[in-house]
């Protein structure tokens, strides 16, 4: 006699769900040694600032001590915050920039 078993298995039917990659906003902060001349030149280098724009955000950066310079996807704002340290540091200037969480 033999025993025809069948295994019967199921699938649910999984769907991903993404979700919208997170932003950061990249900030320039104010220090006493670098020149405004160079800020607005990083502004215009790393961000793509037009001369009046970069001009308008390094003021606000020396009057209010720090602002945001864009926001973009973590990669990114890490990048960016990355490549104006380096370019600082090659020119001997302690520039600050940072990214954080939106």
């Amino acid at each position: 006699m033999s025993t025809n078993t069948e295994i019967v298995t199921t699938k649910k039917k999984q769907t991903a769900k993404l979700k919208p990659p997170s932003f950061y906003q990249v900030l320039m902060h104010n220090d006493d040694f670098t020149t405004t001349d160079f800020v607005v030149e990083v502004l215009q280098r790393f961000f793509s600032f037009d001369v009046e724009r970069a001009v308008a955000l390094m003021l606000k950066v020396h009057h209010e001590g720090k602002a945001v310079c864009g926001v973009f996807s973590r990669d990114i704002a890490m990048s960016k915050v990355k490549l104006v340290r380096d370019y600082a540091r090659q020119h001997e200037y302690p520039l600050r920039c940072s990214c954080e969480p939106v």
